[in-house]
């Protein structure tokens, strides 16, 4: 199908879901999900069901915003919410983004804000129009999470741009026959750094993990591999978690030519920022030269598209992506893959960590069907 053929079948899946004197303005792509734009946000607000349903006929990410026209004022719109949202929430910012029509609302408590079922969110966007994105204020001030969200609303035009030409990547049409699946090697296997795994199928190439070998000064994964070449040939790349043996070389891949997604949890796109600028700050305290610099690492964060555990989503025509949760640090995840349409199964599991401890939950270990299996075993034993 192409991506008209996507979005006409979008429209019709809308049009046979929503009620008639429901008034859709647009349907269109935003990186990998589908957006749609309503003059009766009311109606999404008060039935929650309507969105799944439409997510569950189109096997899609479905995402619902307020035609521009419908907005509130910006100084109204931000005193209806100090007025709607209880004082207990304690409300640190918000921030408007007129291309999308959201509203960031940080809070110490982003639970009171979303309120039971969603009641509170549910009553702004009724009385404001935009539509809500809760998130919560970090409990002790980060300078790094705080320049990331400040960055990300300053870049905003550029980054919806970005996201809709990946939309319109993901949904190329690709040819009837026989596909296969192939996993290339191309660091941290039997060893310990420079991960990296190419999951390759007949049309896509995924990217898992971009790690560097600290103790060695030539620690990169074989990103020249023919298989890897030429860098924009990847669709996307996918972070299991943020540790520099995992994420250190993945500004280096925009340095070379790469312009696509990051696919990673939102812990790990902050957490691997902080770490790879450091790994600049360390290699030029030592007089060595980095494989990448500062404007580098803004890319890769500009390009990160996060997911939450548990959320599916498509990250090549073929491919999907599911994570859960692995135990290691925070936001470390076992990437599931999903090829074609019931094809084959792949899950890499990152570093895990299989017993549940007094910060995190033991990694997920049901999947709902699965094939193949890469594990990590840096403390198994022969005989385990």
């Amino acid at each position: 199908m192409t991506i008209e053929d996507i979005l006409n079948d979008a429209r019709s899946v809308v049009k046979k879901v929503v009620p008639d004197h429901v008034e859709i303005t647009q349907v269109d792509f935003e990186g990998p999900t589908i957006v749609i734009y309503t003059k009766n946000m009311e109606v999404f607000a008060e039935s929650n069901d309507l969105v799944r349903q439409i997510a569950q006929q189109l096997r899609r990410r479905i995402v619902v915003r307020p035609d521009p026209s419908l907005l509130a004022a910006q100084d109204e719109a931000e005193k209806v919410i100090r007025e709607v949202i209880p004082a207990e929430a304690q409300i640190t910012g918000i921030y408007f983004e007129t291309e999308t029509g959201e509203v960031t609302i940080e809070a110490l408590s982003p639970g009171m804000v979303i309120g039971r079922h969603g009641s509170v969110l549910n009553e702004l966007k009724k009385r404001i129009g935009w539509a809500p994105k809760v998130v919560r204020t970090p409990p002790i001030p980060s300078k790094t999470v705080e320049e990331i969200r400040q960055y990300l609303r300053t870049i905003n035009d550029d980054r919806q741009a970005f996201l809709k030409q990946v939309g319109r990547r993901l949904a190329r049409e690709i040819p009837a026959g026989e596909n296969y699946v192939r996993i290339t090697a191309l660091g941290g296997f039997r060893q310990v750094g420079r991960s990296a795994a190419l999951l390759s199928t007949r049309d896509s190439k995924v990217l898992i993990d971009c790690g560097v070998l600290i103790s060695e000064d030539n620690g990169s994964p074989y990103l020249n591999a023919p298989e890897v070449m030429p860098l924009s040939s990847i669709d996307a790349v996918v972070i299991t978690h943020a540790h520099l043996d995992h994420s250190g070389l993945v500004p280096a891949l925009y340095k070379y030519g790469y312009e696509g997604p990051i696919y990673t949890t939102p812990p790990t796109r902050d957490l691997m920022s902080l770490l790879q600028l450091d790994f600049i700050k360390v290699a030029m305290g030592e007089a060595r030269k980095s494989a990448y610099d500062s404007s580098n690492v803004r890319k890769a964060v500009a390009n990160t598209i996060p997911l939450k555990y548990g959320e599916t989503t498509d990250i090549a025509p073929d491919v999907r992506l599911t994570f859960q949760n692995a135990g290691h640090i925070l936001g470390s995840a076992v990437a599931h893959f999903h090829i074609g349409d019931g094809l084959y199964n792949v899950a890499m599991s990152g570093d895990i960590k299989f017993e549940k401890t007094w910060l995190f939950n033991p990694a997920v270990n049901k999947f709902p069907r699965l094939e193949t299996l890469v594990l990590e075993s840096t403390y198994g034993g022969y005989h385990d």
